[in-house]
């Protein structure tokens, strides 16, 4: 009986962990043609069209100071060696599934998305779900000749809608390896509280 209870708060403590947190996997590509000291200084570049938003795009810079304080980047606007501009894309898509499988359906029903007669579903809802696509980019200038000295882009794809939780992972992905990251696309895991 021991052991039976000793496995059963086993699992449950392994499914508590797991619930904790969620993991935001990111398929990142960076660049990086001219090396960047650490503890360089940096400030924030807006596009005109990164102006018109301006509470928005703030954000998204705040999210970008933390994850560049990470890597050894301090913000100094006054005696900034290197420009960063960062922007965010967000696409959200309907997607249509099969219909579950319970339901008043009477007739007849053909080939993928079929045809039926009678009653829809008895769980309204679960025939579509919502897809959020995101991309964080990064790209560092220096200040003195215009030159970029790093870009780095992530993108990822999941069913949460909160932002605001997700870009920091991405931003920490699209910085993973700075100043010198690892060559060609890869995917980066980022770990964030549920």
């Amino acid at each position: 009986m021991n052991k039976a209870l000793t496995a059963l708060v086993f699992v449950v403590l392994v499914l508590t962990g797991c619930a904790g947190v969620r993991l935001v996997d990111s398929q990142v590509i960076s660049f990086a043609p001219a090396p960047v000291p650490t503890g360089s200084r940096y400030r924030f570049e807006r596009l005109p069209s990164q102006q018109t938003n301006p509470q928005a795009q703030a954000q998204l810079e705040a999210m970008a100071e933390q994850a560049l304080s990470k890597v050894g980047m301090t913000r100094d606007d006054a005696a900034a060696r290197y420009s960063v501009q960062v922007s965010a894309t967000q696409n959200a898509q309907q997607e249509v599934l099969d219909p579950p499988g319970l339901g008043w359906h009477l007739g007849w029903r053909m080939g993928r998305g079929g045809m039926a007669f009678g009653h829809g579903s008895l769980f309204p809802g679960l025939d579509a779900r919502t897809t959020y696509w995101r991309k964080v980019s990064l790209i560092m200038r220096d200040r003195s000749t215009q030159a970029v000295v790093f870009e780095s882009h992530a993108v990822h794809e999941d069913p949460w809608s909160d932002s605001e939780a997700i870009l920091p992972a991405m931003l920490d992905a699209a910085l993973q390896g700075f100043p010198n990251p690892p060559a060609g696309e890869r995917r980066v895991d980022i770990e964030i509280a549920r």
